[in-house]
């Protein structure tokens, strides 16, 4: 009896009547053995590759296997349903896989120098063949020079948004809108030759009787240009999310439509700008290029940003993993642990905050 036939005679429907055939999870783990070993034994018995082939082919005859058994006991369309399901499955878990390989990997080897000299001394006056020194001084480097970065790419990112989504109209503002793409896709080197050949070689003689000068506040600068496309991107997407009844709501009680923006479309949008935020923050704790041509680097500590060179992190990795010693290399991992380490604190510090002051309004 169909399900309209059901209906017309009035049985009622019920979990029990309605219930169809569920293909066993044995029946299923049996399918998925049965394809690995198919797999195995051609790969193997034909020498055609390794496991990674094994493991291709087997999902293969596995989604062919699922098919045919799943097809004869649930139908034709649940059997479907399921193949499309382990597909999006599958593609999750191969999504996982890398970000996993990943951050296994950068643990397991950074852990080597994850000692208190680490963190309290620099490379200054280290040779070769020392298996001591440190990247303090690149840590100093990296937490004022993105912090600097983030003073400067902050304000004028989300106000630059503002003007986008609240006041900008015409072509001008569809100018801004343009370059501001055109902006987000430019390589880290180029933002480093600019500020090389605006700053370091045309402004900072200004203030150094004449003498071009390598600085940490130059590094901030070019960072500041990586990062406020981003930040000018990420904010007029979450201020365009927000509802316009709030809005008309704010200005039907007469509230000013500056007041509005700040009392009421803002803390609606925090929580997704404070994610821009943080995306483009862990983007210039991340870059070497711009901190090479315009900071220079630095062995020992510098903890003035505005005189001489200054390390990063980014710039510590890319030297280490380069350099002779064969104490290098875990000092190498140990500061990408590190440079990792500081962006998840902040953007969980960031998260939190944001979090907070949306919960109190």
């Amino acid at each position: 009896m169909s399900l309209l036939d059901r209906e017309a005679s009035g049985v009622v429907m019920t979990p029990d009547n309605i219930r169809t055939k569920r293909l066993p999870v044995a029946v299923n783990l049996g399918v998925a053995v049965a394809g690995l070993a198919i797999a195995a034994a051609i790969v193997y018995g034909f020498g055609i590759g390794n496991y990674v082939l094994v493991a291709v082919l087997g999902v293969i005859f596995y989604l062919i296997g699922l098919q045919i058994v799943a097809g004869r006991i649930e139908g034709p369309r649940t059997a479907l349903d399921r193949m499309w399901k382990t597909l999006i499955y599958a593609a999750c878990l191969l999504a996982i896989l890398p970000l996993a390989s990943v951050v296994w990997t950068l643990v397991s080897k950074g852990v080597e120098r994850l000692d208190g000299n680490f963190f309290s001394t620099s490379m200054n006056n280290i040779g070769a063949r020392d298996p001591e020194g440190g990247a303090y001084h690149a840590i100093i480097g990296t937490l004022e020079q993105v912090g600097i970065a983030t003073l400067i790419a902050v304000p004028l990112g989300v106000l630059g948004a503002i003007y986008l989504v609240e006041y900008g109209r015409g072509r001008f503002a569809n100018t801004v809108r343009f370059f501001v793409d055109v902006m987000t896709g430019i390589p880290s080197i180029v933002a480093g030759l600019f500020i090389l050949s605006f700053w370091v070689l045309i402004v900072s003689p200004w203030f150094n009787n004449g003498t071009p000068r390598f600085s940490g506040f130059a590094a901030s600068l070019a960072l500041t240009v990586l990062m406020l496309p981003t930040i000018v991107r990420s904010t007029e997407e979450m201020l365009r999310l927000v509802p316009g009844p709030l809005r008309e709501g704010a200005y039907a009680l007469g509230v000013p439509k500056w007041k509005t923006i700040l009392q009421v479309v803002l803390p609606t949008a925090l929580p997704g700008i404070v994610t821009g935020v943080m995306l483009a923050v862990a983007r210039a704790a991340g870059e070497t290029a711009p901190v090479l041509l315009v900071a220079g680097g630095a062995a020992s500590i510098n903890f003035n940003p505005f005189e001489g060179g200054q390390q990063s992190l980014a710039l510590f990795v890319y030297q280490q993993a380069g350099d002779a010693s064969r104490y290098a290399p875990a000092r190498a991992w140990t500061a990408a642990l590190t440079l990792v380490a500081i962006v998840l604190i902040l953007t969980i510090a960031a998260k939190l905050l944001a979090r907070r002051n949306s919960l109190s309004k």
